[in-house]
């Protein structure tokens, strides 16, 4: 599964724009992964591994992790935001937002996500 980036403008967002445009976001849902699912994410700046551990982990390189000579790190995902503090919890990552790590890491805009979901899940 792969998904394009529709960039939403960084401008202030009402409630009402953010509601409407969450519905319509490219996206991998948490509750669609299973453990050893793989999910690449290409950032404005970066590019992360995500490994589906389970109970809500990932083991993560990539980007910020492995400048900091902390890859594999085994973190969680809060969600993704749209810039400020208005998260989306329900998704590990969505085209046009940030994603955010457990560890409070918020990465540039999300451009492009791949899903390879592990081979026994076929």
């Amino acid at each position: 599964m792969n998904h394009e980036s529709s960039i939403l403008p960084r401008a202030a967002h009402s409630l009402d724009t953010i509601i409407e445009s969450a519905n319509k976001l490219s996206a991998v849902k948490k509750s669609d992964l299973h453990a050893g699912d793989r999910v690449y994410v290409k950032t404005l700046n970066s590019h992360y591994a995500l490994s589906v551990v389970g109970n809500g982990t990932y083991r993560v390189s990539g980007g910020w992790f492995d400048r900091k000579g902390l890859s594999p790190a085994i973190v969680t995902v809060a969600g993704c935001t749209w810039g400020g503090s208005v998260i989306k919890v329900d998704v590990v990552a969505a085209c046009g937002l940030s994603l955010e790590f457990g560890n409070r890491l918020v990465t540039s805009p999300v451009q492009k996500i791949f899903l390879l979901p592990h081979a026994s899940q076929n």
